[in-house]
């Protein structure tokens, strides 16, 4: 088997360059999956639904590829709430939200400065 430094010297030819493709999106939201697994749902009407499918639900979002509000579950935020998830705000990094379970999704939605496509 060949070595990483060959390896790369023999594929240089491959690589492709970096891109930037355009995007509907004006808001990049978090949620910790690890949270959201931990708490097996907690929220929507049936109380069933991740934060993040509750979320995407209740702001009636195309597929990510068109929305203008990405939602996204990530591994862990590392911060790991009691019977709570952990949210990150893209236009507010600086602060970490924990969402209780069972909170309504329009204070959610409020809390995050969204607002629903009825």
């Amino acid at each position: 088997m060949a070595k990483p430094a060959q390896m790369a010297g023999r594929y240089a030819h491959m690589t492709r360059p970096i891109r930037s493709i355009t995007t509907p999106a004006t808001s990049l939201i978090a949620v910790c999956g690890k949270c959201g697994k931990k708490l097996g749902g907690g929220f929507g009407a049936s109380g069933k639904q991740t934060l993040a499918k509750a979320l995407q639900k209740a702001l009636h979002l195309p597929k990510p590829k068109h929305a203008q509000v990405r939602i996204t579950e990530t591994r862990c935020l590392k911060l790991c709430p009691k019977n709570a998830v952990a949210v990150i705000n893209g236009n507010h990094p600086g602060h970490i939200l924990v969402i209780p379970r069972g909170t309504a999704i329009t204070a959610v939605i409020h809390h995050l400065g969204l607002h629903t496509n009825t």
